[in-house]
């Protein structure tokens, strides 16, 4: 269609052989709809009216979201319109949905396919599939290379106003206040003229000395000499600076470790340095720099900018474009060097503490996830815009605390500026609009008269790559390629909670190196302390609960998952597990609400191996193990008796309850008021829920000197079938503790303080109770009320049980201790239970297990099988209860991984060629079991 163009007062003049006004060309803004904070568009009303002008048609999709009202667009001769399908050209500033493409039509977007992106690489299918001519203005350069259409400048203004903002932040977590504290965020100001103000203000109170002594000069170090570098520099000039030159950044940064030095640096002013290729970049043979040569052969050289630059430098304002091939500015291993602790400074105080380490902030502009910042894994948010990076865990948290360098790396920050960002990027747009608007996207491409700078930026048209960009094609199948030999070899596990069992799963699994670990937990010191100890692990700090979504984005990264968390999460995870066709193990019991969901494992062909801790777990292996070797020779079961407990050594059990607590205490304490049938000599007992079970303890005496004492756990009944023992008159399964815990417990329920219900007043968000203002409430008397009053109440309440009441009283359930914030009061006793009667350091805990199996041979003998096992803590290394919890359901997760499980749908280890292995290994772990017979005539 085009015969020609020229350049007129800087933008394209064109010339056709035929009178295009005799049919207007529609051009279309779309919505934007990828983010909530993408609030730009690619042009500005000022834009659609110079287009009007000329005649051409300007639809504009309607958009509440759009930072230009619609108003503007109206008066500029725009059309609010929600079809835009009669539009030869569609503009965007972001990706659209695939299923709102429109096929053979020009679109021009950023569309972040050039470096094979995966993220992308189902848009640009689409856009194939659908012939469109895709324009992309991240290629639109001129004869140098160098972007003609970008938002780079409000990328740097944007970017520098926000790290300020964050070392404010991250400065006050050290111990400072700062005049940075008064810089917002950069959406917070209504334009840039009041964000530089508020700049100017923060650099004010620097000038006049308000900087904390301790801290020491500030350097600023901008990489690159681009438009997103000047940006960047423009807000930093608003604040009283100074620009040096890199190889001067030394001796103006000496810092917090000797006060004297100061004299060299004025701390009532900021640095700054831009640093260039020459300034870092060597070839590694010999020390020098060519430019020349480093565009040809770029993977010859090497970065210094670790030991010259970084070490001198407060924060890093990241700008430059990275290359595969190309040297790194920072890689991990340089962070942990950088995050050496600074010795200790003379004049620092506990009140004016020094800094950790120099390098305090890297404001990643260029976003290039894995790029010149290699540990810069993923994006930040303009809602939660800053993380920490410790490179000694190599993990990231969302926080401005802690160790580490504070990270943003926000991918849209001119969205945050959206009107000037338009206005900017519409007028560097605005020259190659009518080349692009007159012609249509079904037209081969060899007929268009593009200008270069419009050609080159053409990734795809009439359902093909063009020449230029055949290479994303060879770059997907690399990618895949390695993805399936690195998924080929390494087999990828995500841990689900961070608790007491956690340690002897990561121990066994990270045995073998093609093991890769997540570990996914809403506690976050925990996850520091397994980040310290075990290697290919990486942590996720969320709580799963309640980010459904990053639940199910993590298990679909997964080949396998275990789950740690409390039982009620095991359906939650199961359906994620399901919806992305990956296989689960845990410890918990199979419940009802599992047991629904068998067909949809089924059909989506996954494993689910629930019951693979202790007990629920190897009581069932032990019990099989005897049961299928008994049949072997003809014998029945006519009996079967299972007890087990956790519980504290005996030297260690000396408190009311004779008990601490090695895994969930709201599991312990729920246990005793839940309900229990068994089988007794032909007769089915059936135990209501409440606390009836307490009454229902018999002594235990197989141990006579661990003075042990039995209840009834749950439905025994159910284990009839499956065990294969429907011939048995006796069978029941129990829970083991010390004598005098039940009836300590039954006091608290009489209390009710072993209630689930949800109780309000112990919100988070209400005031706090002490345990003496909830006892009152409990009780029933009124506040305030006299410790002697109280106890008499609570006295009367236990039925005058001195016990009981001395048990109350030993915890501190009379005082005013804060009761812990929780949904319902079991949930506040369990936490105050954790803290009142954990193990203490050098302290041990002890698994004892009974299982009593009463056969009937053939002959017509009887014979009693005896199954012990006793498992005890190690002082300095895992709890018995981990151990006997963790090693089995490591074990399993491993036999799944390699295939020795490959049972689909919902398996508990009944069967020999599950259970066999397991039982082999875990007396590898020190988990050794005893047996022995009685034989009766």
């Amino acid at each position: 269609m085009l015969r020609a163009f020229s350049h007129t007062n800087g933008r394209c003049a064109f010339h056709h052989s035929k009178c295009w006004h005799h049919r207007k060309s529609v051009l279309a803004i779309r919505r934007e709809d990828v983010n909530a904070w993408e609030r730009r568009a690619p042009l500005a009303p000022k834009h659609v009216k110079e287009l009007t002008q000329m005649g051409y048609k300007v639809l504009v999709q309607p958009s509440n979201r759009r930072a230009i009202h619609e108003k503007d667009y109206i008066k500029a001769g725009g059309i609010i319109q929600e079809d835009i399908s009669e539009a030869s050209l569609i503009v965007g500033v972001k990706r659209p949905p695939e299923d709102k493409l429109i096929p053979k039509k020009n679109y021009a977007f950023f569309s972040h396919t050039i470096k094979a992106q995966e993220a992308n690489m189902p848009l640009l299918d689409e856009i194939l599939r659908q012939e469109i001519r895709l324009f992309d203005y991240e290629k639109m350069v001129d004869h140098k290379g160098m972007r003609v259409v970008a938002f780079g400048k409000w990328a740097g203004v944007a970017g520098m106003i926000n790290i300020l903002h964050g070392l404010g932040l991250r400065f006050l977590a050290l111990g400072h206040h700062t005049p940075f504290m008064h810089i917002g965020m950069a959406h917070n100001y209504r334009n840039s003229s009041q964000a530089v103000q508020a700049v100017r203000d923060a650099g004010y109170e620097i000038s006049l000395g308000l900087m904390p002594k301790s801290v020491g000069p500030l350097t600023f170090v901008f990489t690159g000499t681009g438009n997103v570098s000047k940006g960047a520099q423009e807000m930093f000039n608003a604040l009283p600076c100074e620009f040096v030159e890199p190889h001067e950044l030394k001796e103006v940064s000496r810092s917090g470790a000797n006060f004297i030095f100061f004299l060299t640096s004025d701390l009532r002013k900021v640095y700054g340095t831009v640093l260039s290729r020459h300034h870092h970049l060597v070839r590694k043979r010999d020390g020098l720099y060519d430019p020349v040569d480093y565009d040809k052969h770029p993977e010859l050289y090497t970065s210094r900018f670790s030991t010259d630059i970084a070490p001198y430098t407060t924060c890093l304002i990241n700008g430059i474009y990275w290359e595969q091939h190309t040297p790194r500015l920072l890689s991990r291993q340089d962070a942990q060097k950088l995050l050496v602790p600074v010795r200790s400074a003379a004049g620092a105080t506990e009140g004016c503490p020094e800094l950790p380490h120099k390098l305090l902030a890297i404001c990643d502009i260029s976003a290039d996830t894995g790029g010149s910042i290699e540990f810069m894994t993923e994006c930040t948010t303009i809602d939660s815009p800053f993380c920490m990076y410790d490179a000694d865990q190599h993990i990231i948290h969302d926080s401005v605390e802690g160790s580490g360098i504070l990270m943003c790396s926000i991918d849209n920050l001119p969205a945050q500026l959206p009107i000037e960002a338009t206005e900017y990027f519409g007028d560097m747009l605005f020259p190659y609009i009518e080349e692009m608007l007159l012609s249509e996207g079904s037209e081969p491409l060899e007929s268009q008269n593009y200008s270069s700078i419009v050609r080159d930026a053409v990734i795809a048209s009439n359902g093909s790559l063009t020449a230029k960009y055949e290479y994303i094609q060879k770059l997907r199948e690399s990618r895949e390629y390695a993805q399936s030999l690195k998924m080929g070899n390494k087999k990828r596990v995500l841990l689900l909670g961070s608790g007491y069992v956690s340690g002897p799963v990561l121990e066994y699994l990270t045995r073998d190196s093609n093991v890769d670990i997540t570990v996914a937990s809403v506690m976050k010191e925990q996850l520091e302390q397994l980040m310290k100890k075990y290697s290919n692990v990486t942590s996720v700090h969320i709580d799963v609960i309640k980010h459904e979504e990053k639940l199910s984005s993590l298990v679909k990264k997964h080949d396998l998952v275990i789950s740690l968390l409390p039982y009620s999460a095991h359906p939650l995870v199961a359906k994620k597990c399901i919806d992305n066709k990956v296989n689960l193990v845990t410890a918990s019991y199979l419940t009802p609400a599992m047991k629904e969901l068998q067909e949809s494992v089924e059909a989506a062909g996954i494993t689910v191996i629930s019951e693979m801790g202790l007990d629920p777990g190897l009581d069932h292996m032990l019990a099989m193990e005897c049961i299928d070797k008994a049949k072997e020779v003809g014998a029945t079961v006519v009996s079967y008796t299972s007890f087990c407990g956790g519980l504290p050594a005996p030297e260690h059990s000396d408190n009311p309850l004779r008990y601490k607590f090695s895994w969930s205490p709201q599991g312990v304490l729920l246990n005793t008021v839940q309900s229990a049938t068994y089988l007794k000599n032909g007769e089915i007992i059936n135990i209501p829920a409440g606390g009836a079970l307490l009454d229902s303890v018999t002594p235990m005496d197989f141990f006579p000197g661990l003075n042990l004492e039995g209840f009834p756990n749950r439905d025994s009944t159910k284990y009839a079938e499956p065990y294969g023992i429907q011939t048995a008159h006796t069978l029941l399964r129990g829970t083991l503790r010390y004598k005098g815990y039940s009836k300590t417990m039954g006091g608290f329920v009489k209390l009710g303080l072993i209630n689930p219900d949800p109780y309000p007043l112990l919100s988070s968000t209400t005031p706090p109770l002490t345990w003496k203002e909830l006892m009152c409430k409990l009780v029933g008397i009124k506040l305030p009320a006299e410790y002697h009053v109280l106890k008499e109440a609570v006295f009367s309440k236990l039925e005058k049980d001195k016990s009981q009441l001395e048990a109350v009283e030993w915890l501190g359930l009379l005082g005013d201790e804060p009761v812990p914030a929780a949904d319902s009061i079991v949930g506040a006793l369990a936490k105050h239970m954790e803290m009142k009667l954990p193990f203490g350091t050098g302290e041990r805990d002890m698994i004892v297990m009974r299982n009593e199996i009463g056969l009937r041979h053939p002959s017509g003998h009887l014979e009693d099988k005896f199954i012990d096992l006793v498992v005890y803590g190690d002082n300095k290394g895992y709890s018995a209860m981990a151990k006997t919890v963790g090693y089995p359901t490591a074990i399993a997760a491993k036999m799944v991984l390699d295939g020795e499980i490959d049972a689909k749908g919902m398996v508990i280890p009944l069967t020999k060629n599950v259970y066999g292995p397991i039982l082999e290994r875990v007396r590898a772990e020190g988990i050794v079991y005893s047996t022995r017979s009685v034989i009766k005539q």
